[in-house]
């Protein structure tokens, strides 16, 4: 599978480049950057630390998805928008691990995705999603009278919070719950705000040094509480995960995916 990294000289691209050079059956055909980055023109594997592999950084999305199978997108959400458009015009697997999108941008990526298959997900990691749908069962069998509570950590560099795994675990306990998530999400607490309200989800955001990625749902009841805790160690985590559902993608229709999808955790008409 030919595949393109946008956002080539980040953590998450570098950790990308690495990811599709170890991985059979698939090779890295494109980099690209935005216009005016310093790293234009030098050679992916040089820029990610392994040896070079004659493709070189270019702000040229467009032919470089033209000679692509899909794309592999950790930007920002104006970036994945722009790249989703392009993405579907040929027709390529597009792959988006960023966050932070709102309901605007969700609403264009869902208009590419009826040309294109998109496999979206707040978190690429195989053990966070499994973590998804483990908050999932535990909130349904355990019921409203235990508080919810997702507590997330990541490196002080990072801009949006809740984190997009945050969100996708609280999406995960609002669905085994069957109840609406912004109907019941709190965000943030200060001052006298009184008792807790029955069914609330609540997100607590820490940041702080090189943390790469750290979450625990907290399911608290009468006397007792559970704990699922995920600690991200690495970032390969994410490009492999990432990687995977591109190959997975590949022989898909048109549509917006998850990575419960691609993990066969999730069931589509």
């Amino acid at each position: 599978m030919r595949l393109v990294v946008v956002g080539a000289s980040g953590r998450m691209g570098r950790a990308l480049i690495r990811a599709v050079t170890e991985t059979e059956g698939t090779i890295l055909v494109g980099a690209v950057e935005r216009a005016g980055s310093h790293d234009l023109g030098r050679d992916a594997g040089d820029l990610a630390g392994i040896d070079k592999l004659g493709v070189s950084l270019t702000d040229d999305a467009l032919t470089a998805f033209a000679h692509a199978d899909g794309v592999l997108d950790f930007t920002a959400p104006a970036a994945t928008v722009h790249y989703a458009e392009l993405a579907a015009q040929a027709r390529i697997v597009h792959v988006i691990g960023t966050t932070g999108c709102g309901p605007a941008d969700e609403a264009k990526l869902a208009a590419a995705a009826r040309h294109a298959v998109l496999v979206k997900s707040g978190n690429m990691s195989l053990g966070v999603n499994l973590l998804a749908q483990l908050v999932r069962e535990a909130a349904r069998a355990l019921g409203p009278e235990y508080d919810v509570e997702i507590i997330e950590m990541h490196h002080r560099m990072k801009v949006d919070a809740p984190s997009g795994t945050a969100l996708l675990l609280g999406q995960a306990a609002a669905e085994g719950r069957r109840v609406d998530l912004a109907a019941h999400s709190v965000r943030s607490r200060d001052g006298h705000t009184g008792p807790r309200g029955l069914g609330d989800i609540g997100f607590a955001t820490l940041r702080g040094g090189t943390v790469v990625g750290e979450h625990t749902v907290v399911l608290a009841g009468p006397h007792e509480r559970l704990e699922l805790t995920h600690r991200a160690e690495d970032r390969s985590i994410f490009a492999r995960g990432a990687v995977r559902a591109a190959l997975w993608g590949m022989s898909r229709k048109p549509g917006l995916y998850s990575m419960a999808d691609v993990l066969g955790l999730a069931s589509r008409p």
